[in-house]
């Protein structure tokens, strides 16, 4: 034990330490806040005390901490209010080991009797907590806490007799806490990002915000890494991820009461399960809920987007979308459905209202002229039907307007064959169908966003599958989304939900997903192996047919006497050629690379560059491509090479590019 001071010792005044508490799983814990951000808070603390409440700003901006009521809030999404400690005693809690601060108050009464003790040299002091358990200060290194042991007979011994010690510890320097740095104030460029089926999105069942927290911390280690340069120059701060919800909007309509209504008793987690999660592909394919998604997520990233602004004035930087699964799809719905200049667009369509009755009568009339029909004209045009309300007519109808039957069966006649002839090109997305009106997009009003965004980001997408479904047989290659420029489809190679996008453009040629490289550079190792091992085989196949083909010449060709010596010599090159043969073959795959090498033109989808880019699956989980591909729909929040290629693709728009280019990246 060391040794006691002497009376009359130096006192040091506690550094105080800025916590809240998380509680995840009813469990509570004490989470320092970052280095900067508790500065703030001490600084806020010591400047506004006769203050009514001071909100300080923590977490990069994305909770405020209402000082005076000691809550921390979310600015951005719906979370309840954690509370909030200026710390600095704590005591080793008796589960996991962790320090827990003591209250503010009775931390006072400590220090007090701290520097008591210090100044006069008079250790031993006992003090009583506010739930009666006693706490001793031996010396300045052993203080202890005496936690009593509930019995029967609590009044016939001292806690300190019947209890058992915990460790006190003065100060957060002197606790085992990692205390983070805090993140870059400037903030580069805004992310929208908008969660797939459920209210988890990941295979630990956390919810988008912790799963997006997760991706955001992932890209700022990224930054550190590959852009330490352009930091060191102040040219990068960092890019702030905001998450989207929309199942809670749409579980909130009533639906659920509906459901539970009619779901079987039996096997009841898994039908819970269905109908929280799976049923949300259903309910999108649905026009009236789908309007209930779109409209949640326009809407809700247009509110972040203002109330992003609102908060830093200053940013001047771009703003992206991500969606993971069934989001990438309601993304790309919504992004398809946009208008490239909305002042024009906005002209047009009250242009549009004042002449949409006339307009729809003469392309009628015209249709009727063409039918060589002009005298029916009137009865149509009395009738108020327009080219739309036209191709929906059955015969009942016509009959009923008075039109003879020659005239009808003519007007039905050229209803069907434009039918049967439909070429759909919805926003570029080339749809052959024998019936158009089932298929394409879900009939909903897509309403429109407030900003332009840069490049729009698919994890796991099932865009591809759900595009051929309704009816695209290819997407024109000559097509861009109306407001966005960039599109990247990044997936998994075990993932049982994505969907290429490139083959849909240029469906005539085979050709490979562009391979994510490691964010530390080259292939994975097992990949490198497998590459190899392959290669091996390709010539050792080629060899032993060469051998064999070889053999196989010699043991069927024709006995022929030796008659000239000249013969012999040809027969002799003619062997001397086809062992050469299988020489020449192995190298052929390296000159097909070469061939490979020229840009495969993939349209304007993503500004001519590529789109579809697969991830390197780990070593373990390529034993076993079933077991894993769960795993392999999820693992994008905390995949770095993921999280690398936003942020390359992101900060390239602004002229920023990495320290070192890593091999086999655009």
């Amino acid at each position: 034990e060391p040794a006691e001071p002497e009376p009359g010792g130096r006192y040091e005044a506690v550094v105080p330490h800025w916590f809240y508490c998380k509680v995840t799983d009813t469990r509570e814990r004490w989470v320092p806040f970052s280095a900067q951000d508790s500065e703030r808070l001490e600084e806020a603390h010591g400047a506004g005390k006769a203050q009514d409440d001071v909100v300080v700003p923590t977490s990069g901006g994305r909770y405020d901490v209402h000082l005076r009521a000691r809550r921390r809030v979310a600015v951005y999404w719906e979370e309840e209010a954690t509370e909030v400690r200026r710390c600095t005693w704590f005591y080793k809690g008796d589960k996991d080991n962790k320090f827990i601060p003591y209250s503010e108050s009775f931390s006072e009464e400590l220090e007090e009797a701290y520097m008591i003790a210090v100044t006069l040299g008079e250790w031993k002091k006992k003090l009583e907590s506010p739930n009666r358990e006693v706490i001793i200060l031996h010396n300045p290194k052993l203080m202890v806490h005496y936690h009593p042991v509930a019995s029967s007979d609590d009044w016939v011994s001292t806690p300190t007799e019947q209890g058992r010690p915990r460790t006190v510890k003065r100060g957060v320097e002197n606790i085992a806490v990692e205390i983070p740095n805090g993140e870059p104030l400037q903030i580069d460029h805004l992310v929208f990002v908008v969660h797939g089926i459920g209210p988890a999105c990941d295979i630990r069942f956390r919810s988008i915000v912790q799963c997006v927290n997760d991706f955001r911390n992932v890209s700022l280690s990224m930054l550190q890494a590959h852009f330490r340069k352009a930091q060191e120059q102040q040219q990068v701060g960092r890019v702030e991820f905001l998450p989207v919800n929309w199942h809670s909007s749409l579980h909130s309509t009533g639906v659920d009461v509906d459901l539970e209504r009619i779901t079987l008793p039996s096997i009841n987690r898994l039908r819970h399960f269905i109908n929280d999660t799976i049923l949300d592909v259903f309910f999108y394919n649905s026009s009236t809920y789908c309007q209930t998604i779109v409209d949640t997520v326009a809407s809700e990233m247009n509110r972040l987007h203002q109330l992003f602004l609102q908060r830093n004035p200053q940013f001047k930087g771009g703003v992206s979308i991500a969606g993971h699964s069934l989001g990438s799809l309601i993304l790309f719905d919504l992004l398809t459905n946009q208008k490239a200049d909305p002042e024009e667009d906005e002209h047009c369509a009250q242009e549009s209202r004042t002449t949409s009755s006339m307009g729809g009568i003469e392309e009628v009339e015209e249709i009727l002229k063409k039918l060589e029909l002009s005298e029916y004209c009137d009865v149509f045009e009395k009738e108020k039907m327009d080219r739309q309300a036209l191709f929906l007519c059955t015969e009942k109808n016509l009959k009923e307007m008075g039109i003879p039957l020659g005239p009808r069966m003519k007007i039905l006649h050229y209803i069907s064959s434009k039918r049967e002839m439909k070429v759909c090109f919805l926003h570029g997305l080339v749809c052959l169908m024998d019936n158009p009106e089932p298929l394409s997009q879900v009939s909903a009003n897509y309403p429109q966003l407030n900003y332009k965004p840069s490049i729009f980001f698919a994890f796991g997408s099932p865009i591809g599958m759900f595009l051929t479904v309704r009816g695209v047989k290819r997407i024109d290659p000559n097509y861009s989304l109306p407001t966005c420029k960039g599109f990247f489809n990044i997936f998994h190679p075990f993932d049982p939900v994505a969907y290429r996008i490139e083959p849909m453009i240029v469906p005539e040629l085979e050709f490979e997903p562009m391979l994510l490289p490691h964010h530390k550079g080259r292939k994975r190792m097992h990949l490198e192996l497998k590459e190899g091992l392959t290669r091996m085989s390709v010539d050792l196949k080629n060899n032993l047919l060469g051998s064999l083909r070889v053999a196989w010449q010699s043991f069927t060709r024709a006995p022929v006497p030796a008659l000239e010596a000249g013969s012999t010599e040809a027969e002799a090159e003619a062997e001397a050629g086809t062992e050469k043969q299988p020489d020449t073959k192995p190298e052929e795959p390296p000159a097909a690379v070469k061939e490979e090498t020229p840009p495969i033109n993939v349209g304007r989808l993503n500004g001519g560059n590529r789109i579809d880019y697969v991830l390197q699956e780990k070593p373990i989980e390529s034993f076993n491509e079933y077991l894993f591909a769960l795993q392999g729909h999820l693992c994008y929040w905390e995949s770095e090479d993921t999280v690398l290629l936003v942020l390359k693709e992101i900060y390239q728009t602004q002229g920023i590019t990495l320290d070192q280019p890593l091999p086999g990246s655009q």
